[in-house]
Parts: C-alpha cells; structure tokens; sequence
C-alpha cells in the first residue's frame, strides 16, 4: 500500500540502502514501477533526492534504515532545508513494541529530524499509510518547499491493510495579492529614482525567470541575482548586474547604494543578510514571494506581494511599463566579466580559477549544467561563472555541506539526460561522496568531475591566511584520482598544461560513461579579485 502511495504521487525513483527494519518496503518497491537506486552511503542518496527535486519541482525520495542509516541522512536533508528543495525521506524503526525502552540501534529519529524538515511522523498504524504519505508529499512540495520525513516501523510496514491511495491533486493554485496591494506596489515602484531588483532562488524554484525577465525589459528596472539565483536573467542583458553576496562592495558596485526602492524577488535571507544591502535601514523594499517574509532590522518591507511570483511579475509589469528609470550600476559586471574575459590568455600553471571556468563555460552550452561542491572554489563560481538560464548552475548556498557536487550530478542527468553536466570539486569535498562513483557508473550517468586539486582545504587556508597571516591543520595528502577513477572503471584524465585540460573536457564531455578530470589549481590568485570590491561577507 505504501509503494502504490509513492507511484500515486508519481514517483519515478527511490535513493538509498535498504535495511533489515525495511525489507518488506524493498520488496513491494521491487514488484513496483519505481526505480530502486542503490546508492554507497545515505547522505549521497539524500542529495541526490534533493537536487532531483530542485529540477523536477517534485519531491525527490530517499530511504535509510534505523539508526546510523537514518542518521547518514541528516546532512543532505538539512540541506534540503535551508536550499528550500521538496524531499521525501524514508527511514527505518523497529517494532513499536521497542519504543518504551534502551534498544538495539534505536534512536528517536522523528525528534531528530524535527529541526530539519517542514514535517515529519511515524506510521503508527497501518489505515494511516495514505493520509501520511499524502501529506508528506503536499508538504515537501508546497512553498516556501522543503523536506518531509516519514518513520516506518517494521511491524506496521509488515501488516495487512485494505486501502486504496488519497487521490493526488492536480497544480496547486497559489494565491494572488488584492488589486489595492497589486497598486500600492506598483505605485512605489513607479515613484522610484533608482530602483533595482534583487533576484533570488525563490524565482527559479517556481519556474518565473520567463516573467522576471518581462518585467526588467517592460519596466528597464535591471536585476541583481544571489548566488542560487544565477541565470535568472542571461548575463549578457544589458540589464543584468551580476551576482551579488561575494563581498562588501558587490551592492555598492551594483548600484543598490544609491537605489531608494529594492524590489526584492524570491530573495531568501538564508542566501545572503539584508544588513550588507541595507545597512541603515532606508531602503523601501516591495517583497514578492510565496510565502509572507522574514522579519529583520534590516528587511522591513513596505509592501508584501504573496502568492503566484509569475502573475505578480506580470501584473507589475503591466501597471508599471516604461518606468525605465537608471537604476543599477553595471561596475560589478563590468569588473567581474572583464577580469572573466581576460582569463583567456592566462596560460599560467597550475591553472588559476578564472581560466578553468573559462574553459568550462566555452566547453558547455547555454542550458548545460555546472555543479558547485562547496570550497574556494564555490566562491569563484557564485562570484564569475557566467550562466544565461536558470538551475543551470547548481550550487549549495543554505546549509553549504561539502560532499553534495558528486551526487547532485547523478541527480541531474536522471533528469536531464539530453544535457551536459559538469561537477566542480575541491580535492578536500570530492573524497567526502566519492563512493558515489560506483552508483554514476552502474547507472551509466555520463557526467564530469572535475578536481581542483591543491593539497588543502582552501577556502579555510584563504580565512586564515586573511586574519592571522598564516594557516594550520587545513594540509592533507590525495589518493591517486585517476587511478581511483579507473579502479571504479572510468576514464580520467591529469592534466599537465592548460591544453591538457580543454583537451579533456572535450573527451569527457563525449565519453558515454562518467569520467573525471584532476586539475591541479593554483588559489595565489585572491577571489577578492578587485581592491574596489572589498572585503569578503559570506560564511565558509
């Protein structure tokens, strides 16, 4: 009953390890239309699941059993958490008979998961199957989304029940603002000298890039993207002003110093503070989101627009057309994709990070994907790669857990296996999910993993180095990368010289079969890249 639940909300396939406490759900799943995928540890089913819901819009599955297999899973739906990607998570328990008392592997994993999901529960009883599941799934999927978690003990999973699934609802239809907030809106908009737009992941998460970019070209109001908000608008409109939330100057640079009316759209405070864009409190703000915003001293909206972000971006558009103020400044593109351009010729090696995602991006097409593991490198990429769609370029900005490239890659050709996809590794993240390299072949996932080897955990090295001039306990030997590659039984490549390693992108990327790249890095160069820019402000 519970497998033909899954099938009723459309799942299509099931990340994890099975257990002893889940055997009868393994069997059920196996005489089911859902793919079973087999994954080498808990935390890289989890990811998998969450970037399978980010590009589905649907959540993603996956299934750990009791004790360490549910506590394996924390991490990635924490992660889930704060990225806002709806997550179903399935965990194992013993016999509700145990409950009461010290027992073998068992841990109170519904309070576990209580900090880290939208809502979570035990199938107490078997007649409940359908209601939790239904409910689990509405609740992961609505906005803003997230993880739901499900306990299954093994005596309810394993009794009889004669139950048909609740019937799954069509689209949700989200709400709209009242035609006077619809007003007072545009009314502040239309009012404005130099307005800007902060675009977050919230527009990519319902799928309203397409009205979002109406709306700047309508209006000529030009849009800043955090890093989870990158493609929104093509980086090469002239509207567009950069990815903003690297450093203390990112704001100024793009104009929003000078800016009297922020519109800020699916921006999640979770990506980036408020304080760094209104640090005295001035700005007015017009807020469009799913859901009602957050309350901070430096977030204090004028007007809340809540419901449908695509209608409310059209409706504005309509009411404010040829506001076409001068708004934004373009000097944080301008520096950022000059110093982009230039990489070109930089034949410097070890290879600096600005040629390596010139040739990443010369290697990829429009709506081909690159993913970020978190590092050093993840700043280089929030703050340069250019994208012109959105989630093409996928990056872990709420929690920022390391270890999530190499899974969310094998996520993202499930779901688009028409395109190119790329993971960008740091030497320190990749050995944290390689075991994953196994489930990308048995699964014939043909994706690129790029290592940026140097031998430390650089993002750590930078800060210290920063605030106290030296660095310790961040240097660490490799395994030989290509060597393991190859034992997992796919190609891979060290790259000696620049041509080395446009060489192996272009091999790669048409290999049927994963393959991985070692790319010696060289971090001398800062990821402050210009004095003007200023001091860094995100968390490592």
């Amino acid at each position: 009953m519970f497998v033909e639940c899954l099938e009723a909300e459309g799942v299509s396939h099931v990340f994890g390890i099975p257990g002893e406490e889940t055997l009868d759900l393994n069997e059920a799943l196996a005489d089911s239309s859902i793919e079973f995928v087999p994954v080498r540890h808990e935390q890289g089913g989890a990811y998998m699941a969450d970037v399978y819901g980010r590009l589905t819009r649907r959540a993603g599955v996956c299934l750990g059993t009791l004790g360490p297999g549910a506590t394996n899973l924390v991490t990635a739906v924490a992660d889930a958490y704060l990225d806002r990607a709806p997550l179903v998570a399935l965990t194992g328990q013993g016999d509700l008979e145990r409950m009461h008392k010290e027992s073998h592997q068992y841990l109170d994993i519904v309070r576990l998961m209580q900090p880290i999901t939208k809502w979570n529960a035990r199938v107490t009883h078997p007649r409940i199957v359908p209601e939790v599941v239904r409910k689990a799934f509405k609740m992961a999927q609505a906005q803003k989304p997230g993880p739901s978690h499900i306990e299954l003990p093994e005596d309810v999973m394993a009794a009889q029940l004669d139950a048909v699934p609740l019937p799954v609802s069509g689209r949700i239809r989200r709400p709209e603002p009242s035609p006077d907030e619809l007003r007072q809106a545009a009314e502040v908009i239309c009012a404005a000298a130099d307005p800007v737009v902060l675009a977050g992941n919230g527009v990519a998460r319902v799928g309203a890039a397409p009205e979002l970019r109406n709306f700047s070209e309508v209006t000529g109001i030009p849009v800043a993207s955090t890093f989870m908000g990158k493609g929104l608008v093509d980086y090469q409109d002239e509207r567009s002003l950069g990815t903003v939330g690297l450093q203390s100057r990112d704001y100024a640079l793009a104009g929003f110093e000078d800016a009297d009316v922020v519109i800020a759209v699916g921006y999640d405070l979770v990506e980036h503070a408020p304080d760094h864009w209104n640090p005295d409190g001035d700005k007015r703000i017009v807020y469009i989101d799913t859901v009602s915003s957050e309350v901070d001293e430096h977030f204090s909206t004028e007007v809340d627009l809540v419901g449908d972000i695509a209608f409310i971006l059209t409706e504005l558009a309509r009411e404010c057309g040829g506001v076409s103020s001068g708004g934004g400044s373009r000097r944080l593109h301008d520096i950022v994709m000059g110093r982009f351009e230039q990489a070109k010729d930089d034949d410097h090696f070890p290879m600096q990070p600005p040629r390596a995602l010139y040739e990443i991006r010369k290697a990829l097409g429009r709506d081909d994907i690159l993913i970020s593991d978190v590092g050093l490198h993840k700043l280089w990429i929030g703050r340069m790669f250019p994208a012109h769609e959105p989630n093409t370029v996928l990056i872990a900005n709420g929690l920022a857990g390391m270890g999530f490239a190499l899974p969310a890659a094998i996520a993202a050709k499930l779901v688009h296996p028409d395109r190119n996809v790329v993971s960008v590794n740091g030497d320190g993240g990749f050995l944290m999910n390689c075991q994953e390299l196994e489930t990308a072949v048995r699964l014939k996932t043909p994706f690129v993993t790029v290592i940026w080897e140097n031998h430390q955990y650089g993002s750590i090295v930078w800060k210290q180095d920063k605030k106290f001039g030296r660095h310790f306990g961040v240097d660490f030997q490799n395994p030989d990368f290509v060597k393991l590659a190859e034992a997992f039984g796919m190609p891979a490549w060290r790259c000696e010289s620049v041509e080395d390693f446009s060489g192996a992108l272009r091999r790669a990327l048409a290999a049927e079969l994963p393959s991985l790249i070692v790319l010696p890095i060289d971090y001398s160069i800062d990821v402050a890249i210009a004095e003007e820019l200023g001091t860094e402000t995100v968390a490592m």
